[in-house]
C-alpha cells in the first residue's frame, strides 16, 4: 500500500515545486564600476538583466545576465581560483516581467527566444511555470530550464 501512495505524493511535490512563485528579494544594485567577470561589460546600465552570485564571506559578483552567471559558476576554478561551490551563499537574477531581483532557484529559464540580453542570446528568467510556457509561446523559446543550485535541468515540453 505504501508503494502505491509514494508516486502520487512525489508527483505532487514536483508539481508544487514547479508552480511555486518566485520571491523577490531586496538586493543592492551594482555600482557604476561593477564589471561582469566573464565578458568585462559594465553591468549597471543593464538593470533589467543584472544577475549576481553572493558568497558566504559577503562578497558578491555581478553579471550582465544569467548566461554569464552560469558560465562563471560552471567554471568556478577559472574565474575564482581556489573558490568552490560550497563558498556560495546564493544566486540571484532579475525576473523578466517584474524586473525584481529573485533567487535563481525560484524561476524558470527560457533559452532560444527572440528576446535578447546585452550580449545577445540570453537565458530569460521567468517566474512561474505557466508564465514561462506563455513566454515561450510568445517569444519562440526552445528550451525550458530550472536551476537547482547545482545544475541547469531541462524540463519536458509538456506539463
Amino acid at each position: 500500500m505504501r508503494c502505491r501512495r509514494l508516486p502520487p505524493l512525489l508527483a505532487l511535490a514536483v508539481v508544487l515545486w514547479l508552480a511555486a512563485p518566485a520571491a523577490a528579494v531586496d538586493f543592492p544594485a551594482p555600482g557604476p564600476d561593477a564589471r561582469c567577470p566573464v565578458c568585462g561589460m559594465f553591468v549597471a546600465g543593464y538593470a533589467n538583466w543584472v544577475s549576481s552570485i553572493v558568497f558566504k564571506d559577503g562578497s558578491r559578483v555581478f553579471f550582465d545576465g544569467p548566461k554569464d552567471l552560469f558560465r562563471y559558476f560552471f567554471d568556478l576554478p577559472k574565474y575564482r581560483p581556489g573558490g568552490t561551490a560550497a563558498d556560495i551563499a546564493g544566486f540571484f537574477v532579475t525576473e523578466y516581467y517584474s524586473v525584481q531581483t529573485t533567487p535563481a532557484t525560484a524561476v524558470f529559464f527560457v533559452s532560444g527566444s527572440d528576446v535578447l540580453g546585452p550580449m545577445g542570446k540570453e537565458l530569460v528568467p521567468v517566474a512561474g511555470l505557466e508564465q514561462a510556457r506563455g513566454f515561450m509561446r510568445d517569444h519562440g523559446g526552445v528550451k525550458l530550464l530550472r536551476f537547482d543550485g547545482r545544475a541547469l535541468v531541462e524540463l519536458p515540453d509538456k506539463p
